[in-house]
């Protein structure tokens, strides 16, 4: 049973930073994508961060570029998401996504229905 974990999430000041972790259980072989989707209180679960485990290349969204970096540990079957520069808005329930099919990059990279296994959530709070 494949299985996500998240964990890192917490209480931070605006400007400041968290790392998130995501381990995946339950597969052979890394996931060829790995993503981390954030829903904030009232919104829909949008897409963060996405990384390709072949080449490792990362696509970010336009609110969190420059500012979030993904990063992958295949050894350890983990994926991170550090966060900095922190704001308010960053508040929400962080997800970790995997998608087991090898296909070419596309906008899916950032819709939900792209990826099929998912993990619980963790929450990231921003507030002064």
């Amino acid at each position: 049973q494949v299985q996500l974990a998240e964990s890192g999430g917490g209480s931070v000041q605006p400007g400041g930073s968290l790392r998130l972790a995501c381990t995946i259980s339950g597969v052979s072989t890394t996931p060829y994508y790995m993503a981390w989707f954030r829903q904030a209180p009232g919104k829909e679960r949008e897409g963060v961060a996405t990384i390709y485990s072949k080449d490792q290349v990362s696509n970010y969204a336009a609110s969190v570029k420059d500012r979030f970096t993904i990063s992958q540990d295949r050894t350890k079957m983990t994926v991170y998401l550090h966060m900095g520069s922190l704001e308010p808005d960053d508040t929400a329930i962080y997800y970790c996504a995997a998608d087991t099919l090898d296909r070419p990059r596309s906008s899916w990279l950032f819709e939900e229905q792209g990826y099929n296994y998912w993990g619980q959530g963790t929450q990231v709070t921003v507030s002064s």
